[in-house]
């Protein structure tokens, strides 16, 4: 849940990860911490760091020549070592399937999202047209908020240059991480990056799509018109877990039982282990929600 690296500094610790500082470098930890509605949940998920470093790590190397990322080496087998940047602070966020808020303010009544003309009709989990590019605000404290290229620009937060180099990496990145998935029998519907700036320099940062940052969907067992949980390598199972027990970032946070801990931890390093080819998605042995509460009586 927390690490204690000897003779290194501590930077920050995150909702779940340690930051040390190495001059130039960062060695970033990955905890078994896991949060959800921006609240860290009080247990920890069995395997989560180990998973979402190897993961970090096979991403990083396979999209170096797409666009430049921090990575620099595995430290250990829950932390990497990367170059230190000064981080951009807005959240790319990419979406090719009608989910989450999208689908929210689309199932209200709107038809266009972040400047995107959506048709009627559309169905939830549906493939959309084209990408949608949602960047929000990244602050350390707080919920983010949708930011626009305009506004993004009047907060000079990158250049109109900048702004174009990073949205075309984000695109190109986002078609990389599909292709790949999809091989392996999964669908990443959305993500979200991170770039930041190393001299005159623009690299991704952070992570890259993983348990907490992208939806993994089973690619055999999507349906239109449907919620995708039961079959989800991602964190969708832990908030609508949440939900359903009357939780959604205000009050206290309710128990998790060994029986929701043990699904999510298999799906943290399910998404590793799928994606490297060392499992399928039908041995992992995965549960819905509704299958949860009912066998454990949750």
């Amino acid at each position: 849940m927390q690490s204690d690296l000897q003779g290194k500094h501590l930077l920050r610790r995150g909702k779940v990860r340690d930051v040390y500082d190495e001059d130039d470098q960062l060695l970033i930890v990955a905890t078994d911490r896991i949060s959800a509605f921006d609240k860290i949940m009080p247990a920890g998920i069995e395997g989560k760091g180990v998973a979402l470093t190897k993961l970090s790590e096979f991403w990083f190397l396979k999209t170096n020549h797409i666009f430049k990322n921090h990575f620099i080496a595995r430290f250990n087998e829950r932390a990497i070592r990367v170059k230190k940047a000064k981080r951009i602070d807005v959240e790319w966020i990419a979406r090719s399937y009608l989910y989450g808020s999208a689908w929210r303010a689309y199932s209200k009544g709107a038809r266009e999202i972040s400047g995107v003309q959506l048709p009627g009709g559309l169905q939830l989990a549906e493939e959309l047209p084209e990408i949608i590019l949602t960047p929000t605000t990244k602050s350390d404290v707080g919920h983010d908020e949708e930011l626009s290229k305009t506004e993004t620009l009047k907060r000079k937060i990158v250049s109109v240059d900048e702004w174009n180099e990073l949205e075309e990496a984000t695109f190109k990145l986002f078609e990389y991480y599909k292709r790949e998935a999809r091989v392996k029998g999964i669908i990443i519907p959305d993500f979200k990056l991170e770039y930041g700036r190393v001299k005159d320099d623009l690299i991704q940062i952070d992570e890259p799509p993983t348990h907490d940052s992208a939806r993994f969907w089973d690619k055999d067992k999507y349906k239109i018109g449907e919620r995708q949980e039961k079959h989800c390598l991602d964190k969708e199972f832990l908030r609508d877990y949440l939900m359903r027990k009357g939780f959604s970032g205000e009050g206290e946070i309710p128990p998790l039982p060994e029986l929701v801990l043990n699904q999510i931890s298999k799906r943290c390093q399910g998404a590793w282990e799928v994606l490297s080819g060392a499992k399928t998605m039908e041995s992992l042995g995965l549960l819905s929600v509704d299958e949860v509460i009912s066998a454990g009586k949750v």
